[in-house]
């Protein structure tokens, strides 16, 4: 825990699935949590679940927006007011509209890019000063999409294809100022995406609990070294 101990995280999307299980991780290695989600009360329920397992560390919601960089800078305005610094940002925060090309709206596209491309620009941009100070680690959650496309796939494929590459380009913009920028691509992963409602018939995914073994395992890296794209996948799918 000493590593890690009162060094501060931001995760987006933190009030469920991945990022919820990434504060957990977090929180279990002394790392104070703000976790953000667009429903109030659900970034407020979630904190406060968090803390109940909490020891020495806290954990605190905030509403926030990905799509809208004002909301973005204030949640960090808030985080820096209340904890002091920002060593850890997790960008997580993501959707998904799947359909063909004939059908996929053009809403369901704009909502896709605005949340899964242009929400991560928007948290770089609302934290990179804080970052550069603490010279800290900004992780982004793309996917195995960034890399495989699929049929109905053409928005979340673009956002997360377009993540992917843009996470590598600011890895190299950042790196000269001591802040480490890392891409974590999963595979198939047990929470609610997508109108999942994660049971025993997803024990063969990743597990939350996983990717946030995971974003530990960067953070306490030694600062000389940088797994820039890491690419996880279940061991055996069905059928494998």
């Amino acid at each position: 825990m000493g590593v890690l101990k009162n060094k501060v995280a931001l995760i987006t999307g933190g009030s469920k699935g991945i990022g919820y299980g990434i504060a957990e991780a977090l929180l279990h290695e002394g790392v104070h949590v703000a976790i953000t989600s667009r429903n109030e009360s659900s970034a407020n329920q979630a904190a406060k679940q968090l803390n109940a397992k909490a020891s020495k560390a806290e954990v605190i919601g905030v509403k926030a927006d990905v799509r809208d960089f004002e909301s973005q800078q204030n949640a960090v305005k808030k985080v820096l007011e209340y904890f002091g610094q920002l060593d850890i940002v997790v960008a997580n925060a993501g959707l998904g509209h799947f359909a063909s090309i004939e059908d996929l709206s053009i809403e369901q596209w704009q909502e896709t890019i605005d949340t899964n491309l242009t929400g991560v620009f928007y948290s770089i941009k609302s934290t990179v000063d804080a970052l550069k100070q603490s010279k800290g680690y900004f992780i982004t959650i793309s996917s195995l999409a960034g890399t495989n496309f699929f049929a109905k796939g053409s928005a979340y494929n673009a956002s997360k294809f377009g993540l992917t590459g843009f996470t590598q380009s600011i890895m190299l913009d950042l790196r000269q100022y001591g802040v480490k920028v890392s891409t974590i691509m999963p595979g198939s992963v047990s929470t609610h995406f997508n109108g999942n409602i994660p049971d025993v018939k997803d024990a063969w995914k990743i597990q939350i609990e996983d990717i946030g073994e995971l974003v530990v395992d960067l953070v306490k890296m030694n600062p000389r070294t940088l797994p820039s794209k890491i690419e996880v996948r279940p061991t055996m799918p069905p059928g494998k």
